[in-house]
């Protein structure tokens, strides 16, 4: 069925009413980012509301419910991907085209094939995902499709609980002024996804401390979670409520540092390789149980050859990585591409070989499966393959260019893709993949409220993020002399991402969308 018309009128005062009491509730509530452009002191001095609609967008229940099931077949796919060093090394290594032409991805590579090389301490990965998706409207019906799928810093699990907690209390409080008979109760999905990511930290946090690699706790100093952020970062109050709900539903403390801290407080134990950090508050320096990285995406977290030594100590260190650097290639666009030629991802979801190994597993996965997720992509392919420059030049209208990026605003779209193409070398162009656009519905409308500004209604584009996570690793088999792969999943809560329909890009944190939570509709 067509989208409704959205959103429901109602009139000026009630729209002035209902921003004042949104974002009072947004600023009450921890709904917030630092502010732009300004050097916060140490201590926080100011905050700012982050941008939301001021409605939930209306979104297909059966659509919403397929991406939630696909959620972890993706969470089983990936830390099997991530598990196959023999398949990362053919698509990534520095000896393929992406690896040669892509700096910052063949030297990731180089520092994971050297640690490969020393041997791995730490069997077990954690991966704290999100698949995004937008509605793919065309002659044959509405659908889910994929944009992408994230392995690293997938952000927005505290500020997406809280903006779906904004709407719930303007629909209690105002009802939303009767406009809509949508706008009720059993239409609004449960939001959990602090509680999902916090529930994989705590898992990975155990598993450490059972395995014979935890010493802190034998010596009464318990190990703590490493948080590795960006320097002077504004989405703090979407990563503090993690720590939060660490401490007090777990009783599991967290230390923030960021590279350059980590390349003078980071120290690794010779004999064990235990990872330790130096703290300001205790003589003694913290164990660390898990790495979880919410920074060292993008080449911008990496100015000087030291941030990379400091990525390789972590790397090498006994604590357990979310994600390590075998999840975070896993995660290329590249390997998006390839999962999607004919008969990859089968052997990977489908084979005898994964069914061997697998450890406790309850994941068993059917041809109906694999259909699932192939319906949710879009037709992608490498620059590098026969006869794409050319297929991408003639329907460059219909396509948008990827690098091995994440974070917003490193794509080219449709009419800037010739000109672009120009201008890149024989070699550098087959670092990127091309992905047909994905057609979303039109005539959607919502009220986008940012800090500072007055509402603005306009026709907007809404992409769903679904999180899930895969605590996983391989472990020696007595019984039959051989690895068995561990594997521990979950999934629950979204985000929602709504933007101006004539933005192609998407990050909230880069300015282009902003927060949202949906309704659903029959």
């Amino acid at each position: 069925m067509p989208l409704p018309k959205w959103p429901p009128a109602i009139s000026p005062s009630q729209l002035e009413e209902l921003r004042l009491i949104a974002t009072t509730y947004a600023l009450s509530h921890g709904l917030l980012y630092l502010p732009p452009g300004q050097q916060q002191p140490p201590a926080p001095s100011s905050a700012i509301h982050a941008p939301f609609a001021l409605f939930p967008s209306p979104f297909p229940r059966t659509l919403f419910t397929h991406a939630q099931d696909l959620q972890q077949i993706y969470n089983v796919l990936y830390a099997r991907v991530a598990s196959d060093t023999e398949f990362l090394d053919r698509v990534l290594s520095a000896e393929t085209a992406v690896g040669r032409v892509d700096e910052f991805v063949g030297t990731l590579w180089k520092i994971w094939k050297e640690v490969r090389s020393e041997g791995l301490v730490q069997p077990l990965q954690l991966g704290i995902f999100r698949s995004d998706y937008l509605l793919h409207e065309d002659g044959d019906g509405m659908d889910i499709k994929q944009v992408e799928f994230n392995t690293i810093s997938a952000s927005f699990g505290g500020l997406s609980q809280a903006v779906d907690g904004l709407h719930r209390y303007l629909m209690a409080s105002t009802g939303y002024y009767s406009c809509s008979p949508i706008l009720k109760e059993s239409n609004v999905p449960p939001n959990n996804t602090l509680a999902e990511i916090v529930s994989g930290l705590a898992q990975a946090h155990k598993a450490y401390l059972q395995s014979k690699l935890n010493s802190a706790s034998n010596q009464g100093h318990p190990a703590q979670i490493l948080f590795v952020t960006q320097p002077n970062e504004r989405n703090v109050f979407d990563q503090r409520p993690l720590e939060y709900e660490l401490l007090n539903t777990y009783n599991i403390r967290v230390i923030r540092r960021t590279f350059e801290e980590l390349a003078t407080q980071a120290h690794i134990q010779d004999s064990t390789r235990v990872l330790l950090v130096d703290t300001s508050t205790s003589p003694d320096p913290v164990e660390v149980s898990v790495v979880y990285f919410r920074a060292g995406y993008t080449p911008v977290d990496y100015p000087t050859s030291t941030h990379f030594d400091t990525r390789k100590t972590l790397e090498r260190s006994a604590a357990i990585k979310c994600p390590s650097l075998a999840l975070q290639l896993a995660g290329s666009k590249k390997v998006q591409a390839v999962l999607s030629r004919p008969g990859v991802v089968e052997t990977f979801i489908l084979s005898d070989r994964w069914a061997a190994i697998s450890q406790d597993n309850p994941h068993s996965f059917t041809g109906e499966d694999v259909d699932g997720l192939r319906r949710s992509w879009m037709e992608m392919y490498g620059l590098e393959e026969e006869g794409a420059i050319e297929k991408a030049r003639k329907d460059a209208q219909e396509l948008v260019l990827k690098p091995q990026r994440e974070g917003g605003g490193n794509n080219v779209y449709k009419g800037h893709i010739p000109e672009f193409l120009d201008g890149l070398s024989e070699k550098e162009r087959e670092a990127w993949i091309a992905m047909a656009l994905i057609k979303v519905p039109k005539g959607v409308e919502n009220t986008l409220v940012r800090s500072g500004s007055e509402p603005v209604r306009a026709n907007v584009v809404c992409e769903l993020g679904i999180f899930g996570w895969a605590l996983f690793g391989y472990e020696s088999d007595p019984s039959t002399d051989g690895k068995k792969l561990k594997l521990e999943e979950g999934s629950g809560g979204y985000l929602l991402r709504t933007k101006g329909e004539d933005s192609d890009e998407g990050g909230v944190a880069t300015g282009f969308s902003v927060l949202d939570s949906v309704i659903l509709v029959d």
